[in-house]
């Protein structure tokens, strides 16, 4: 049993702990949600990464991103990440593509991929790699609005056609029917938007995207153990 994921073999079970070193899981998007997926996905042990972001850290991101601290600021997002898994996890592969994801974005999903994570913003970006997962037929999770909530206890894991009150889930039922994709496991919120008198730019605070990003990385990991 290696010391650093002892603990967690106590729960999963030998094979569990080597089925997440096996596995390889590509995450698009490294925000407030992202950033929190990839923390827990590297301290369970998860041995592959692929990491597809194209941002870089700013003062605006330290209020709910892992990786932003006032030493980050101005750095891209996926050197960061990738620094930070190896910190945790030496024996990590990670693989990284600074690219903002869009429908005209090369594939960087490969045949080996156990699992992808949409933590992406744009509804096209969204779409689109959804479409590409389920062309592949790669297991897929896609997280909807995180942003003008205070409730992370509102945080539900679901199928897409079963969601309600999210604005963006609503977008996603609508596309996603008309390109006939029948399922999409998503994790939603059932708290309704705080109204922010117009702005554009939607506010967060540090413990809902956390929350979500855990949760999200929750599913992957015992979806990939086969832990129901």
């Amino acid at each position: 049993m290696e010391e650093q994921f002892s603990r967690t073999e106590l729960l999963i079970g030998k094979d569990g702990v080597e089925k997440l070193k096996k596995s390889k899981v590509a995450i698009f998007g490294l925000g407030g949600v992202g950033s929190y997926v990839v923390e827990a996905l590297a301290r369970v042990g998860v041995g592959n990464f692929i990491l597809v972001d194209n941002d870089i850290i700013s003062e605006t991101n330290i209020n709910r991103q892992i990786i932003a601290t006032y030493k980050t600021i101005g750095k891209p997002k996926i050197q960061i990440e990738k620094e930070r898994i190896l910190e945790i996890n030496p024996n990590a592969k990670v693989k990284i593509f600074k690219e903002f994801f869009m429908p005209e974005s090369p594939d960087f999903i490969d045949k080996n991929v156990s699992y992808i994570v949409d933590a992406i913003d744009t509804i096209t970006a969204k779409i689109e790699l959804v479409v590409r997962a389920k062309k592949m037929n790669k297991p897929i999770i896609s997280c909807m609005g995180t942003g003008n909530k205070l409730d992370p206890t509102k945080f539900e894991v679901t199928d897409i056609y079963k969601t309600s009150v999210c604005p963006l889930a609503k977008v996603m039922r609508k596309e996603l029917k008309n390109r006939k994709i029948d399922n999409l496991k998503v994790l939603y919120s059932k708290e309704e938007p705080i109204k922010l008198n117009n702005k554009q730019v939607p506010g967060s605070i540090s413990f809902v995207p956390s929350v979500a990003g855990l949760i999200i990385a929750g599913e992957v990991i015992k979806d990939i153990i086969g832990l129901k």
